[in-house]
């Protein structure tokens, strides 16, 4: 004789009854915020840019003598003697259609320099990144499984002083202590033979100081958030159910607690990649690295208007797009946030 028992409606996952629907919805909100997001940015950077101290007409035509005929046709030609609600129509329309606008100093459409820098970022970012996650992960484990010891204890002091430390300070650093060993500026070498691995080397051996310098700040925050995490597992009760049924340390470690505290860490380094590639500004300009941080310098310099605004709308859209694909990933590793 057997019984049986009812599911109490209560506990049935409403995403079980929707078919994926519920997920559907979720992806759908998640999506449309980050437009709205991406929106405000794009109103936020043309207003921003437009309150900068300087005249980029002033700064094309210094040191250079120019009628005031000259000068009102210059002004004519940027469209920067337009109503300012003018101004933000023929932006909005040109982002709509994947133009950015003309560099007034370089005088070069906006688009083709920052797709010229995307790569070396990307490489820059992508490297240390990879690393960072790879050393930090590693290193945070084994601190919070030999929590209290000597290990632990000199780790994460070198991780908090190393997140504390200003990237371009420790560039610097870095240069003076290497001084000869690695190449000071740029991406390549003017003088290696063509060929895949001459060139890749060339460019490993420059990309070797910038990339460092990233990692030693990255990987130190990875550490202490996978620290943190999993020490708040360790006390948990499904632990203990694991020692008692006989798995020794290391299974309970890799099977069950590293597992569950990766959650937060895994979202952390989705969000910080689109916060980092924003933030390779002091990196890049300190080793003359030709990547979108130098860019955003040298359009700091003019000031020149249409490529700040092109460069704020990537770098916000970079972290938006990471920060939904962060709640998104989190959705699926984690069931507890699909049932809510």
């Amino acid at each position: 004789m057997s019984t049986t028992f009812d599911q109490p409606q209560a506990l049935i996952d409403p995403d079980e009854n929707r078919g994926g629907t519920g997920t559907g919805r979720f992806v759908l909100r998640k999506v449309l915020e980050g437009l709205v997001s991406l929106v405000l940015v794009v109103v936020l950077g043309f207003l921003l840019f437009r309150l900068i101290p300087g005249d980029p007409i002033a700064s094309l035509t210094r040191d250079r003598p120019t009628s005031p005929e000259q000068i009102a046709e210059m002004r004519r030609q940027l469209g920067v003697d337009n109503p300012m609600w003018r101004q933000f129509l023929d932006y909005v329309g040109g982002l709509l259609h994947g133009d950015f606008g003309l560099s007034t100093t370089f005088r070069r459409p906006v688009g083709d320099m920052i797709a010229e820098r995307v790569g070396p970022t990307l490489l820059l970012v992508g490297t240390a990144t990879v690393l960072a996650v790879i050393i930090g992960l590693w290193l945070g484990v084994r601190a919070a499984w030999r929590h209290g010891s000597a290990f632990d204890r000199a780790h994460t002091g070198i991780a908090l002083t190393l997140w504390s430390v200003p990237q371009f300070w420790l560039g610097l650093v870095l240069l003076i202590a290497t001084q000869g060993l690695f190449p000071s500026a740029g991406m390549r070498s003017p003088d290696i033979p063509d060929g895949f691995f001459p060139q890749a080397l060339d460019v490993a051996h420059h990309l070797a100081l910038p990339c460092v310098t990233l990692l030693l700040v990255i990987y130190a925050q990875y550490m202490l958030v996978m620290r943190s995490s999993l020490l708040g597992e360790m006390g948990a009760d499904y632990l203990t159910t694991a020692r008692a049924k006989g798995l020794r340390d290391d299974l309970v470690r890799k099977r069950h607690a590293v597992p569950n505290a990766l959650l937060p860490t895994v979202t952390l380094v989705f969000l910080q990649f689109g916060m980092v590639v924003s933030g390779t500004v002091t990196v890049e300009t300190v080793f003359t690295w030709p990547g979108l941080g130098q860019l955003l310098a040298l359009a700091l310099r003019g000031p020149d208007l249409p490529l700040l605004q092109g460069l704020f709308v990537v770098f916000a859209g970079s972290v938006i797009v990471m920060n939904m694909l962060a709640e998104l990933l989190y959705r699926v590793l984690d069931p507890r946030v699909r049932a809510q």
